[in-house]
């Protein structure tokens, strides 16, 4: 039984789990959208709404508290990747520093939202191993 247990293993080590974990909300920011396995995205769904509350609340302190912007986007730095490569339509590399997405443009978009910023929608199950698989992305406001 796993009275008092909390999260998923997913079937790896601890270092292992926080690296995924942190590659998967950084993606998610990134992209807005992921596919992943249902467990996966159970997972890292309280994360990443827990960094969009961190950019939205320093975004309203801006005014009167600057330090405390400078304060959150070094917290989310610690807690992402530093930078994305995406790769365009023509075929060109593009750098994306997740932590100056997060803030500028993904924590103004909610800037009114009082929480909910990620949908969670299934699938189907994968035809390699039968995984249950979902779609995780910043639902539209």
């Amino acid at each position: 039984m796993r009275h008092k247990v909390h999260g998923r293993r997913l079937g790896r080590s601890t270092a292992h789990r926080g690296a995924l974990r942190k590659n998967l909300v950084a993606d998610l920011l990134t992209f807005e959208q992921i596919t992943t396995t249902e467990a996966k995205a159970r997972t890292i769904r309280p994360e990443a709404e827990k960094m969009i509350t961190l950019a939205k609340r320093s975004l309203a302190k801006a005014g009167e508290q600057p330090e405390a912007v400078i304060h959150a986007r070094r917290i989310a730095a610690a807690r992402l990747p530093g930078i994305r490569t995406t790769e365009a339509e023509d075929g060109t590399f593009e750098n994306i520093d997740v932590v100056r997405k997060l803030f500028d443009e993904i924590a103004p978009r909610y800037a009114t939202r009082p929480g909910g910023y990620t949908r969670l929608v299934k699938i189907g199950r994968r035809p390699g191993d039968n995984a249950d698989m979902a779609v995780v992305m910043l639902v539209n406001d």
